[in-house]
């Protein structure tokens, strides 16, 4: 397929400037430090089923960047870390929960190719599907005009369960070439692997490049049914693991979750394909007579790199003797590895990836002694090495401009945010990680993961998005700036998100556009809008050109949808996931409102005498998925700050390393309408709380109401605001409920997180509820039959993590793990009045949730959020059982 490609100033210009579009200049650092040096071919790798193109952003820019450490192995101690426990973490896990879910995405999402040397995939299943084992189902080659056969080059398998120091597994096997068609008529290989669990899992191709490679083979992803194509350039980055994208994939093997090469190609020439890699696996790299045991995404660079097919040189330069000084050299040597031979790097020899930007992401120790002000972020250059050259002839002053905009943006950024933010040093020192790559380079230390203030602002998502988001701002100014070209920054996710339903069948889709104040260029031109049916996944998007979109429903299909903003600088983080059904039969139309918005830390404590995360009295709630804890905080005396060892403030453990703990997914909703379509009585509404506040939507238009409150609570901690029922959210629905709504509500803090008097007069009056705090000592009188002689016994109010109610008995999230965020501090909810009733129990006798009849309303509020019920099949037995008490 021909690309049309937007590089030229010129062209962009018009495009832009004809749409009324206001373009950037960067006039920070050194302008067109690159030249007349360019590269203007096929990109590496590019999404080919994306419906827009980017065209003021880093399309086409291939960039690599890393988070500074991982687990390695050491002689005398085995395998450890190459940082402390602190403050919950360590910085080899923290820095990847910036990079991982934030940065990478924002780049890819403004048109750049990212290399990193960790495994980036946060999933613990592989599955690798080689051409060397073509016996299996899961490997199956058709012909359709030319031939499948064998490569003379060496190829990948995955002969071994591990891999000794040295190994290559790119040179164990054999790899399978066909000459390239333009024709519709194409010969095919398909890679079906059988999926132990339905999850999201990362997908690597391996290929060889040849002579006559060809520069766009084409790749087609299915992943629950939907189907992305992907051009991927086979002139260059032969012989490796090559990353297309991460899927959500079914379990079990079939055809609509798998990978298929295509000898489909623009032009003449052979298409290479050898195996195709799903998830990021557990470490299989072998040292001391041991694997790390651990996901490989937490292995350093110097394991990666020999599962990737690297030359011994290039992760082994001391022998095998220090693989903490190979690590570190192994992140610059493999992009050098990669990028050598191109344009950007021409005088050394490579594999020909136009990689032209290197950057190291670190944390810093350090501290300042008051204990509230933070340490800040300082950022490293060289160019006092190779007579201040890089590879290609240009200025390493190139890289100091870099490293100088790096730190001065973040401290920009982090101060109109969260307050003053510590501006440190410049250094332009001989470290390896800035001295190694032949192209600009530089390393941000971003915080210091040794100061409590820093750490309280990182470990709050919205402290990790800021962060992200400057550096990647940065990185676009830098890039577009070196090759004189406007810039554009992309937009942030829409809000206000509502999908409601006609007598028709119409969903009305409805957004509004989040603007950010501090960039003039960050504002939508059009939007995303991302469709998924029943089960499946989600498609890949259709272009709105204004925030109202409608669509017609299949009757008793749910539909699922999420919105991103676009802009000729890339596409927003997306909207919320919400859903909608068509029931033509329904009597009653039932409104999901999601009200779990809440991102926060585990919960701060901090006073004169101690500082830290408390993860007992709230572990917080990650972005999605995490994997960024070490340890519960030990030691909270701030007299022992900056003391380190064991004894030292914010000391932590190792209990939790390894351990994935999902978090807010902002996919709630489905959860919901999968449990109210399941009874095939009702149509299906959803929107955001935000919709509810502003009267966009309206609550009196619905039969019943399903209010999501998640983890939702005020903190006091968090830099954003998030409540469970605000004053303006409580109006609307004592408004709703005098008007004779009905109204389930579910959520951990319904009760904790409204204590005012205010507050528990609006719990009473309107939803019949008294919250009983956990830990609460009460007596209870035993008789004995024999004498009827009384003794008393103290007692203590708890939960439990069974409970029983509505005919039935179930468990719920109720402990961390990697499938579903958990309710960890479920509540005790007693009812109120005579017309209430517990509905349903914790096994210790205490009440897990009210349900209110009147004649005037309904509600049944519950002290856990229904969506952590695990069992698939309860969940939707319990939802009917509620919404019959509701609307029958």
């Amino acid at each position: 397929m021909k690309k049309t490609r937007f590089t030229k100033y010129g062209l962009i210009s018009s495009l832009l400037i004809s749409s009324g579009f206001m373009l950037q200049a960067f006039d920070e650092g050194n302008s067109h430090a690159w030249g007349n040096i360019e590269y203007d071919e096929d990109p590496w790798v590019f999404n080919a089923s994306r419906p827009y193109f980017v065209t003021a952003g880093l399309q086409n820019r291939h960039l690599s960047l890393w988070a500074s450490h991982g687990r390695y192995w050491d002689a005398e101690r085995g395998w450890k870390w190459q940082r402390p426990n602190l403050f919950c973490t360590t910085e080899d896990l923290f820095t990847q929960t910036i990079v991982v879910p934030y940065l990478i995405p924002m780049l890819e999402n403004a048109g750049a190719i990212v290399f990193t040397p960790r495994e980036r995939d946060w999933q613990q299943q592989e599955i690798v599907v080689d051409n060397d084992d073509r016996r299996s189902i899961a490997y199956q080659e058709f012909v359709n005009g030319k031939k499948w056969k064998n490569c003379d080059s060496l190829g990948f398998a995955n002969l071994q369960a591990s891999y000794q120091d040295g190994e290559n597994p790119f040179q164990m096997g054999t790899v399978r070439q066909a000459k390239a068609t333009r024709r519709k008529k194409n010969s095919l290989v398909s890679y079906q692997p059988n999926f132990q669990k339905e999850g999201k899992y990362a997908v690597y191709v391996s290929y060889q490049t040849l002579p006559k490679s060809v520069p766009d083979a084409k790749y087609i992803v299915y992943h629950k049914g939907q189907a992305t194509e992907f051009t991927v350039n086979q002139r260059m980055g032969g012989g490796t693991w090559v990353y297309l994208g991460t899927f959500e994939f079914d379990k079990g093997c079939n055809e609509f979750n798998r990978v298929v090469c295509t000898n489909h190609a623009s032009r003449r020439g052979v298409v290479t394909t050898d195996a195709v890699r799903f998830g990021g696996g557990m470490g299989n790299i072998e040292r001391g007579g041991f694997v790390s045991g651990l996901p490989r995404c937490l292995e350093g660079a110097r394991y990666y790199a020999q599962w990737a097919g690297a030359p011994y040189s290039v992760y082994g330069g001391r022998k095998g003797k220090n693989d903490y000084a190979d690590d570190i050299n192994t992140r610059s040597m493999m992009t050098n590895w990669l990028g050598g031979g191109s344009v950007y790097m021409p005088a050394i020899d490579g594999k020909r990836v136009p990689i032209e930007l290197s950057l190291a992401l670190h944390s810093d120790a350090g501290y300042n002694p008051d204990g509230q002000s933070t340490w800040g972020t300082l950022a490293i250059c060289t160019t006092d090495f190779n007579d201040g050259m890089l590879n290609s002839g240009i200025s390493r002053f190139a890289s100091k401009d870099f490293a100088k905009a790096l730190r001065d943006n973040l401290v920009e950024d982090m101060t109109n945010t969260f307050g003053s933010f510590g501006k440190r040093y410049l250094w332009d020192r001989n470290y390896s990680e800035t001295r190694l790559p032949e192209v600009p380079s530089a390393i941000i230390e971003m915080l210091s993961h040794q100061s409590f203030p820093d750490m309280r602002i990182a470990q709050d998502p919205m402290g990790k998005f800021t962060i992200a988001r400057s550096i990647y701002k940065t990185i676009l100014r830098f890039v577009s700036s070196n090759h004189d070209e406007p810039y554009v920054v992309q937009p942030l996710a829409p809000n206000h998100f509502s999908v409601e339903v006609d007598e028709l069948g119409y969903a009305s889709l409805t957004w509004n556009a989040q603007l950010d104040k501090t960039e003039p260029t960050a504002k939508p031109t059009s939007y995303i809008v991302y469709q998924a049916e029943g089960k499946g996944g989600f498609d890949n998007g259709t272009i709105v050109r204004s925030n109202i979109y409608n669509v017609k429903l299949e009757p008793g299909k749910l539909y699922n949808f999420r919105v991103a903003a676009v802009n000729q600088g890339g596409e927003s983080f997306p909207s919320e996931t919400l859903s909608a059904l068509y029931n033509p039969t329904a009597t009653n139309k039932i409104l999901i409102v999601n009200n779990f918005h809440r991102l926060a830390s585990p919960q701060v404590v901090d006073n004169d005498n101690i500082q830290g995360f408390d993860f007992d009295q709230d572990p917080g709630v990650s972005y999605g998925l995490t994997a960024g804890w070490s340890g519960k905080q030990q030691v909270f005396d701030i007299h022992r700050m900056g003391i380190e060892s064991s004894s030292g403030l914010g000391y932590s453990g190792n209990e939790m390393i390894g351990q994935f703990i999902a978090g807010n997914d902002f996919n709630h909703t489905v959860e919901h309408a999968q449990a109210i379509a399941s009874g095939n009585k009702y149509s299906i509404a959803s929107c955001s709380s935000e919709a509810i506040l502003s009267g966009r939507v309206k609550m009196t238009d619905y039969q019943a109401v399903d209010l999501i409150n998640g983890l939702e609570r005020y903190d006091g901690y968090t830099h954003q605001y998030y409540k469970t029922f605000t004053p303006a959210m409580q109006k609307r629905i004592k408004y709703y409920a005098l008007n004779g709504g009905k109204l389930l509500v579910s959520g951990s803090y319904n009760g904790s997180d409204m204590q005012d008097e205010e507050e528990k007069s609006f719990m009473g009056a309107i939803l019949k509820v008294n919250y009983e705090p956990t830990g609460t000592k009460f007596i209870v009188q035993d008789v004995n039959p024999e004498d009827s002689t009384i003794t008393e016994r103290d007692s203590i109010v708890t939960t439990s993590p069974t409970v029983s109610g509505l005919g039935k008995e179930f468990s719920y999230y109720h402990s961390l793990n990697a499938k579903h965020y958990a309710a960890t501090h479920p509540e005790i909810l007693k009812p109120i009045g005579s017309t209430a009733f517990c509905a349903m129990r914790y096994l210790t006798g205490t009440s897990a949730a009210v349900a209110y009849r009147s004649t005037s309303y309904r509600t049944f509020t519950m002290g856990f959020p229904l969506e952590c019920i695990s069992d698939e099949k309860t969940r939707y037995s319990i939802m009917q059982g509620i919404l019959k008490f509701l609307t029958e």
